[in-house]
């Protein structure tokens, strides 16, 4: 297949966690904004690739994280390096390789992005077997670094921080194969929103301590938070939007647990959420790496909630050491909120230190290092009649 023409960007991401589709989404923004002459498509790896087992899989991995979160933070640590384990549970997903190939001959891209570590993987894999040639560049979605990201054919790597190019040169990844341009968030979260213009349009008070509660797009609220807003042991002043993404069967049991308590606003899946992020206070969440940096982009200082998964206790650590985050037990969050409320002096440092660390036009950046890697003629690729399945 010749895969040539104009400037076409195919961007392979996944929905087992939400920032990998969004950090992609940040990408196609800043396309349409600075490059509008280059074709992005964004693809659902596994959804495309095996829709079927796309549906199990996800199924699994929620649950997984949401019942034994613990069990999780365990094999992220024993994975992080290559060894004898993350080798074998690279072996256990089985990809078609003549899907893959229909894929990228029905795209005809000039370069490959993967903002999924196993559509990395699968790129590397493709390349390795000389059934691809193009450029491929690797998101890291985290500030972290884990063998699940690391691949030998990976042309360009886009990490979030300095933190996480050192780690990679450790692992033996050239310098010149890394970029750091922040992980990539949507332009719209670098506006300078009017916070008073926007507290009118949505109705919230002008005076309110507003916290803003997130639990990610399937909205996986910690259940020890939401025993502290039914106790009623929180100050009374403080106005919680607490934003349940398509976890509609959490914001009806929310709606009837905290009936009656005005200060607590409940909302679905929104995509304005960088107009409610400029117009609150503080951001209670767990340390993802998109929502963590959606917010350090909007200036927005953060309480992280109890931090356990392997790559949340990397972002934690980066983001407390930035200074723009304060980590928080269910045991502190009436005086550490409290304190907050007292001293408006440590939310302008921890916005100012938001605004030091944060790379401005992070997706803008990446788009850029992406489109310069286009420099490279693409050539034929191969496929092979007798090569049709791998494991990866």
């Amino acid at each position: 297949m010749k895969l040539r023409g104009r400037q076409k960007i195919l961007i392979l991401s996944g929905t087992l966690g939400e920032g990998h589709m969004q950090a992609a989404k940040a990408i196609v923004e800043a396309s349409a904004l600075y490059s509008p002459g280059v074709a992005v498509e964004v693809i659902d790896l596994m959804a495309r690739v095996h829709p079927r087992l796309h549906t199990f899989e996800r199924y699994c991995f929620l649950q997984w994280v949401k019942h034994f979160p613990s069990f999780y933070g365990y094999m992220f640590q024993k994975t992080r390096v290559d060894n004898s384990i993350s080798q074998l549970l690279k072996q256990l997903r089985l990809f078609s390789i003549q899907r893959m190939i229909t894929l990228l001959q029905e795209s005809k891209p000039t370069v490959v992005v993967c903002t999924f570590p196993p559509a990395a993987a699968a790129i590397s894999m493709l390349k390795e077997r000389g059934l691809l040639d193009l450029p491929s560049v690797t998101v890291i979605t985290d500030h972290t670094d884990h063998s699940y990201w690391i691949h030998p054919h990976t042309d360009l790597y886009l990490v979030g921080s300095g933190l996480v190019r050192s780690a990679l040169q450790r692992r033996g990844v050239p310098k010149a194969r890394i970029t750091v341009t922040g992980i990539p968030v949507r332009p719209s979260y670098s506006q300078n929103l009017d916070r008073r213009e926007l507290r009118a349009k949505h109705g919230m008070n002008q005076g309110a301590f507003i916290v803003l509660v997130m639990g990610g797009g399937e909205g996986m609220i910690d259940k020890a938070l939401i025993g502290q807003m039914k106790s009623g042991s929180l100050p009374p002043n403080v106005q919680f939007i607490m934003i349940c993404g398509r976890n509609r069967k959490l914001k009806d049991n929310l709606q009837k647990e905290l009936e009656g308590r005005p200060n607590v606003l409940l909302k679905g899946y929104v995509e304005d959420i960088h107009e409610w992020m400029a117009m609150a206070d503080v951001l209670m969440t767990k340390p993802g790496g998109l929502t963590t940096s959606e917010a350090m982009a909007s200036r927005l200082p953060m309480l992280l909630f109890e931090p356990r998964l392997g790559q949340e206790q990397d972002n934690a650590q980066y983001l407390i050491s930035a200074g723009a985050a304060w980590e928080c037990g269910v045991g502190e969050l009436k005086q550490q909120l409290q304190r907050l409320m007292d001293n408006r002096r440590i939310l302008d440092e921890m916005k100012k230190r938001a605004g030091e660390f944060m790379h401005s036009d992070s997706a803008r950046l990446a788009l850029t290092e992406i489109t310069n890697m286009q420099q490279y003629a693409p050539r034929e690729a191969r496929t092979s009649a007798d090569q049709q399945y791998a494991y990866i």
